[in-house]
């Protein structure tokens, strides 16, 4: 299995606490505005846990909405589109463990 690549857009910080062969943990932080843009991962599942303001997990196919405040966590699994913001276009910090696999960028209109 080949390394998660993160992506290249813009955020406020990326800071990884834990690597090992098989797992990444990573505290990433939006400013206003900011997001992870749509993606999938072929393999992989994403899990998240809400550290500073409110976090927004959506999901496509099965289309959903996770809201998230600090302290409160979901995953999501391989081959489900994502998209990861702050409660209406504001600031968020979180944590992000992801295993090793395949990375997938959807297009934005996708």
């Amino acid at each position: 299995m080949e390394r998660i690549n993160q992506g290249d857009y813009a955020r406020a910080g990326k800071e990884i606490v834990a690597e090992d062969a098989d797992l990444q943990v990573s505290v990433l932080t939006l400013d206003a505005g900011q997001a992870v843009p749509w993606h999938f991962h072929s393999e992989i599942t994403d899990s998240f846990v809400c550290l500073e303001g409110e976090l927004i997990v959506e999901t496509r196919a099965p289309r959903g909405e996770h809201q998230l405040m600090p302290g409160q966590r979901c995953a999501v699994g391989p081959k489900i589109a994502h998209h990861v913001h702050g409660r209406d276009g504001a600031a968020c910090k979180f944590l992000l463990v992801q295993g090793v696999g395949t990375y997938d960028y959807i297009p934005v209109g996708g």
